[in-house]
């Protein structure tokens, strides 16, 4: 289906979230987990996001479901904002928007049997009923689904704990397919399983996304399951996308410095390359999110930083009128740019 509307979008999203304080009479402190993030998602593709732990990537996939209430900005579904929608129009979005959350362990409730953990969603929106007359259809399409995700129809009755990590996960997935949405938001999928397993889940992906048309926002901390999925990558940083890039040009011409370190950090399945490559390390710690540095907030751990870095903050847009979107004064083409002595103060 061609459009030309995203499916999902996020114009300027912030969400600020109190912390501290209170009792002991000390200002709340603001935690500023996502701060002004554009993104757009069109039918049919994977969008990844990737970045350290804590700079924001799991709640801007919540904000991206309406888990979470924006702090400003808004999101978009098909075009429609979704903080404009009524509680019946709100529904039946949230029908085309589920999500596969990290921990199979934690994400499914051990006391119900499969046949209710993945029956659940059906039942909420009233596709099933909840009755005995209902029975037979729940469990037919729990048949169903969990086929689909490779396991049986004969496993419906089987709690969570007689699973293992994989099973779950393919539970998960079965359950946010029930309601046949258009958008998956996949929070950290497999980062829970063992490697030989997580390959077998991305592969199970990979065929739902094939057979059903569906549309991804892959969010994980590791970039090359991203290569391997992903049509675009938004790599971010203390709440912010600080490159935005086709995942193929992003792997073989990143611009941010910081992407450049985390691709640093992929290993290369040849072994005489790996040798001769230099793993960029950060110096430095992670700024608190609740005392963001002024300019770039990279900058202070940047092997590229200047003067301007420091006081004026870089937007993300084309840079020297070339290549892709990246939040950098000065952006760079190789890691070598990051090895090289560099100078302290901007160009005038």
């Amino acid at each position: 289906m061609t459009t030309n509307v995203p499916l999902l979008e996020v114009r300027d999203l912030r969400k600020v979230f109190n912390a501290g304080g209170g009792l002991s009479g000390q200002a709340r402190r603001q935690v500023h987990a996502v701060n002004g993030v554009n993104l757009s998602v069109w039918p049919g593709q994977t969008v990844g996001i990737v970045g350290e732990s804590g700079c924001g990537k799991s709640t801007l996939a919540r904000l991206m479901l309406g888990l979470y209430a924006p702090t400003s900005g808004e999101v978009l579904f098909e075009g429609a904002s979704i903080a404009s929608l009524s509680r019946r129009e709100l529904l039946a979005v949230r029908r085309n928007m589920q999500i596969v959350f990290q921990d199979p362990y934690s994400s499914l409730d051990p006391r119900m049997r499969l046949r209710d953990i993945i029956a659940e969603p059906l039942v909420t929106h009233g596709l099933v009923g909840r009755g005995r007359g209902s029975q037979g259809r729940r469990r037919e399409r729990v048949g169903e689904l969990l086929e689909a995700v490779g396991l049986g129809a004969g496993d419906q009755d089987r709690h969570p704990r007689e699973l293992s990590g994989g099973q779950r996960q393919r539970v998960g997935i079965a359950r946010a397919l029930a309601l046949d949405p258009r958008l998956l938001v996949l929070d950290e999928p497999v980062s829970a399983l063992d490697v030989s397993i997580q390959a077998q889940v991305i592969n199970l992906l990979a065929r739902m996304q094939r057979e059903r048309g569906l549309t991804y926002v892959f969010v994980t901390h590791d970039l090359s399951v991203l290569r391997h999925v992903a049509d675009y990558v938004a790599v971010m940083y203390l709440g912010q996308v600080v490159e935005f890039a086709p995942t193929d040009e992003l792997f073989r011409q990143a611009r941010h410095p910081y992407t450049q370190s985390l691709l640093s950090a992929v290993p290369v399945p040849d072994p005489a390359v790996e040798r001769r490559r230099r793993r960029i390390v950060l110096k430095g710690e992670i700024p608190s999110p609740d005392d963001l540095p002024a300019g770039c907030a990279f900058h202070t751990r940047c092997p590229v930083a200047r003067d301007l870095c420091s006081s004026e903050a870089p937007g993300l847009d084309q840079q020297n009128g070339a290549g892709h979107p990246a939040a950098c004064h000065f952006p760079v083409t190789s890691a070598e740019d990051l090895l090289a002595p560099q100078p302290t103060t901007s160009p005038t």
